[in-house]
Protein backbone atom coordinates (compact mmCIF):
# COMPACT_ATOMS: atom_id res chain seq x y z
CA UNK A 1 0.00 0.00 0.00
CA UNK A 2 1.17 3.49 -0.76
CA UNK A 3 0.37 6.31 1.73
CA UNK A 4 0.84 9.86 0.87
CA UNK A 5 2.19 12.06 3.36
CA UNK A 6 0.84 15.37 3.53
CA UNK A 7 1.93 18.80 5.18
CA UNK A 8 -0.22 20.50 6.72
CA UNK A 9 -0.05 23.96 9.26
CA UNK A 10 -3.41 24.59 11.18
CA UNK A 11 -4.47 21.10 12.42
CA UNK A 12 -8.17 22.80 13.16
CA UNK A 13 -8.80 23.96 9.66
CA UNK A 14 -7.08 20.78 8.16
CA UNK A 15 -9.05 18.46 10.11
CA UNK A 16 -12.26 20.55 9.09
CA UNK A 17 -11.28 20.14 5.23
CA UNK A 18 -10.45 16.46 5.64
CA UNK A 19 -12.80 14.91 8.14
CA UNK A 20 -16.21 17.66 8.20
CA UNK A 21 -15.88 18.41 4.64
CA UNK A 22 -14.52 15.42 2.53
CA UNK A 23 -15.34 12.97 4.78
CA UNK A 24 -12.54 11.27 5.93
CA UNK A 25 -12.36 9.41 9.42
CA UNK A 26 -9.32 10.12 11.38
CA UNK A 27 -8.16 6.94 12.76
CA UNK A 28 -5.16 8.00 14.81
CA UNK A 29 -3.06 10.93 16.29
CA UNK A 30 0.90 10.93 17.79
CA UNK A 31 3.02 13.43 19.28
CA UNK A 32 6.39 12.66 20.67
CA UNK A 33 5.66 14.86 23.35
CA UNK A 34 2.60 17.68 24.57
CA UNK A 35 3.30 20.53 22.25
CA UNK A 36 4.58 18.63 19.39
CA UNK A 37 3.77 18.49 16.10
CA UNK A 38 0.77 16.05 14.70
CA UNK A 39 0.95 13.19 12.61
CA UNK A 40 -2.23 11.51 11.43
CA UNK A 41 -4.01 9.24 9.74
CA UNK A 42 -7.34 9.72 7.86
CA UNK A 43 -9.12 6.95 6.12
CA UNK A 44 -12.01 7.66 3.26
CA UNK A 45 -13.84 3.96 1.51
CA UNK A 46 -10.10 1.98 1.70
CA UNK A 47 -7.91 5.42 0.56
CA UNK A 48 -5.47 6.29 3.44
CA UNK A 49 -3.58 9.65 3.59
CA UNK A 50 -1.27 10.62 6.70
CA UNK A 51 -0.87 14.53 7.35
CA UNK A 52 2.09 15.89 9.23
CA UNK A 53 2.72 19.56 11.14
CA UNK A 54 6.68 18.49 11.33
CA UNK A 55 8.85 20.66 9.29
CA UNK A 56 10.49 18.17 6.62
CA UNK A 57 8.17 15.36 6.37
CA UNK A 58 6.30 16.95 3.38
CA UNK A 59 5.80 19.61 0.87
CA UNK A 60 2.97 22.09 1.03
CA UNK A 61 1.29 22.69 -2.34
CA UNK A 62 1.45 18.54 -3.60
CA UNK A 63 -0.87 16.84 -5.40
CA UNK A 64 -2.78 13.08 -4.68
CA UNK A 65 -5.12 10.89 -6.65
CA UNK A 66 -7.85 9.53 -5.16
CA UNK A 67 -9.98 6.59 -7.16
CA UNK A 68 -13.35 6.07 -5.92
CA UNK A 69 -16.95 4.68 -7.39
CA UNK A 70 -19.52 7.33 -7.56
CA UNK A 71 -17.86 10.29 -7.92
CA UNK A 72 -21.18 12.06 -8.96
CA UNK A 73 -22.82 11.28 -5.54
CA UNK A 74 -19.53 12.19 -3.78
CA UNK A 75 -20.14 15.41 -4.84
CA UNK A 76 -23.93 16.15 -3.99
CA UNK A 77 -22.74 15.14 -0.08
CA UNK A 78 -19.77 17.87 -0.59
CA UNK A 79 -22.25 20.29 -1.61
CA UNK A 80 -24.44 19.43 1.12
CA UNK A 81 -22.22 20.17 3.36
CA UNK A 82 -21.28 23.56 5.12
CA UNK A 83 -17.93 24.36 4.10
CA UNK A 84 -17.62 27.82 2.58
CA UNK A 85 -14.13 27.94 1.21
CA UNK A 86 -14.79 25.60 -1.89
CA UNK A 87 -16.96 24.42 -5.24
CA UNK A 88 -15.80 21.75 -6.87
CA UNK A 89 -16.97 20.44 -9.99
CA UNK A 90 -16.74 17.33 -11.66
CA UNK A 91 -14.77 18.00 -15.75
CA UNK A 92 -14.47 14.99 -17.74
CA UNK A 93 -10.70 14.67 -18.62
CA UNK A 94 -9.40 13.91 -22.39
CA UNK A 95 -7.53 10.62 -21.04
CA UNK A 96 -10.93 9.08 -20.10
CA UNK A 97 -12.16 10.32 -16.43
CA UNK A 98 -14.19 12.32 -14.33
CA UNK A 99 -12.10 14.66 -12.16
CA UNK A 100 -13.29 16.15 -9.23
CA UNK A 101 -10.06 18.88 -7.78
CA UNK A 102 -10.55 20.09 -4.33
CA UNK A 103 -7.25 22.17 -2.62
CA UNK A 104 -6.89 21.44 1.22
CA UNK A 105 -5.82 24.43 3.83
CA UNK A 106 -2.01 23.89 2.96
CA UNK A 107 -2.73 24.13 -0.75
CA UNK A 108 -2.27 20.62 -1.26
CA UNK A 109 -4.29 19.24 -4.02
CA UNK A 110 -6.79 16.36 -4.22
CA UNK A 111 -7.51 14.75 -7.32
CA UNK A 112 -11.02 12.24 -6.95
CA UNK A 113 -11.32 10.31 -10.20
CA UNK A 114 -13.61 7.61 -11.77
CA UNK A 115 -12.57 6.08 -14.77
CA UNK A 116 -15.62 6.25 -17.31
CA UNK A 117 -13.59 4.52 -20.57
CA UNK A 118 -14.29 7.54 -22.57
Amino acid sequence: MVIPILRMFDREKTYAFYVDYLGFALEWEHRFDEGMPVYAELCLGGNVIHLSEHHGDATPGSAVRIGMNGLEDFLERLRGRDYPFMNPKIEQAPWGMKELTVMDPSSNRIVFYEETGE
